[in-house]
């Protein structure tokens, strides 16, 4: 089975359709790609005071103020809401090194579906939706806003940057993983929910830095996007690199699938214990599996589905 080179347009709009049966909300462990699960938690949507008021029969007791009922002598209880906003910030690395696939879709293609579906889901849950797309050389900023307009300017950029892949420049690079979460970092100001989706390559130790800064005011979420050829020991036909645009056959003796998958568990097993340090949920999305699917395993049937 050959791998999808790109995505248009048109096929991130029609995610639209299967952007449902999961939530980016429930407070759920997350399961790690090489070392078992863990316990990584989101805080969700946090609650706005309402009101104190006095306490009738069938109010949580729980929810009792016991300070306001010493004072002022009879039960009260704080009422609250759950915030309906929380803005949703997509960064998605759609860098050369991410123009690689084995299975199914190229890791480029698949960063692109899963932004889509989180993008049509978040608006859906009435959060705004904002992303920053990066390549090598150019790194698109679009701020969040609560309309499909915005949603599809952002899609836009995403089938614009992932096409561009096929065609890679000669220049030398000059956007990196740091400058996108440098970017993310002058947005998410407080209470965002911030998705980096990458392979994380290049990530360094200001990566580290950059991402506690993120998370101590906002929701982070790590999407370490792999192809299977990166945790397989043995070559499996049909299976292809990319370089300079042109699809490349990988033999089974070419001794490539094996040191692929060394410096690939390296890179994310170093990496996933890094977030885990720093309490931020790391997801792991396959290139050979869809999309929706995987999403849904790990945010639908361990907690509430939207």
């Amino acid at each position: 089975m050959t791998a999808r080179i790109t995505i248009s347009l048109e096929g991130l709009i029609g995610l639209k359709a299967k952007a449902h049966g999961f939530s980016f909300l429930p407070r759920q462990p997350i399961g790690s790609l090489l070392s078992g699960r863990h316990r990584s938690r989101l805080r969700g949507r946090g609650l706005d005071f309402e009101e104190l008021r006095h306490y009738v029969q069938g109010d949580d007791v729980r929810a009792i103020d016991w300070k306001a009922t010493a004072r002022l002598r009879s039960p009260h209880i704080r009422v609250f809401s759950e915030e309906r906003d929380r803005p949703v910030l997509l960064v998605v690395d759609q860098r050369q090194d991410m123009f690689f696939g084995s299975r199914r879709a190229m890791k480029s293609v698949v960063a692109c579906e899963l932004a889509a579906l989180a993008a049509w889901k978040s608006l859906a849950t009435g959060d705004r939706v904002g992303g920053i797309v990066f390549n090598n050389h150019s790194l698109k900023e679009i701020r969040p806003h609560r309309s499909q307009g915005r949603i599809l300017q952002f899609l836009q950029e995403l089938s614009l940057q992932n096409q561009m892949l096929v065609k890679p420049s000669p220049e030398p690079s000059t956007v990196t993983l740091n400058q996108a979460l440098e970017a993310a970092q002058r947005h998410a100001k407080h209470d965002y929910l911030v998705v980096l989706i990458s392979d994380l390559s290049g990530a360094d130790q200001q990566t580290q830095k950059l991402a506690t800064q993120i998370a101590a005011h906002n929701d982070m979420m790590v999407v370490a996007v792999y192809d299977p050829l990166g945790i397989s020991l043995r070559s499996q036909p049909g299976m292809f690199a990319s370089a300079n645009g042109q699809r490349i056959e990988v033999s089974a003796g070419s001794g490539f699938p094996q040191a692929f998958q060394d410096a690939f568990e390296q890179l994310l097993e170093h990496w996933m214990t890094i977030f885990r340090a720093l309490k931020i949920p790391v997801l792991p999305i396959a290139t050979e599996e869809p999309v929706v699917d995987q999403i849904r395993q790990l945010f639908g049937q361990h907690g509430v589905t939207g």
